[in-house]
């Protein structure tokens, strides 16, 4: 979608790093992605939380002389001065947002109407399945009978 819709040509994905999810994070590589991990703190027995939002606006910093345009991708209102930033200089091609229902009020602020796309419009194309084991047709049901 990003090279398609926007003619992004380098994606950076910043995340924490679950060995469990690596299907899907092969699956982002393959299409194209360059991942970058941060360390993952976990709490209780399932809620991850790998702190990327430093990251994320540092490396745009970093990249800002390597790209016409950027494509940002957040409904976190922590990145609105970004954004804003990115658009006055004419270097902000799209902000897209996860859920248009729900993103924070400081991206509306920061960058009219027009430069947000919502990804749940898409949200049929852009969904990971895991890929189902193969189930051997040889097996008997008889066989413990």
């Amino acid at each position: 979608m990003l090279r398609d819709k926007f003619g992004v040509t380098r994606a950076f994905q910043f995340m924490g790093y679950i060995k469990t999810y690596e299907p899907m994070y092969e699956y982002f590589r393959e299409c194209g992605y360059e991942i970058i991990f941060k360390p993952v703190a976990t709490y209780g027995n399932d809620t991850h939380k790998g702190n990327v939002d430093t990251d994320l606006v540092l490396h745009t910093m970093i990249e800002y002389p390597n790209y016409d345009k950027a494509v940002i991708v957040t409904g976190d209102g922590d990145f609105a001065s970004l954004v804003e930033y990115l658009k006055k200089q004419k270097k902000l091609k799209q902000l897209i947002v996860p859920n248009q229902h729900r993103y924070s009020k400081f991206l509306d602020d920061a960058v009219p109407k027009s430069k947000i796309t919502a990804l749940n419009q898409y949200e049929e194309a852009l969904t990971y399945y895991k890929e189902e084991e193969e189930v051997d047709e040889s097996f008997d049901d008889n066989f413990y009978s």
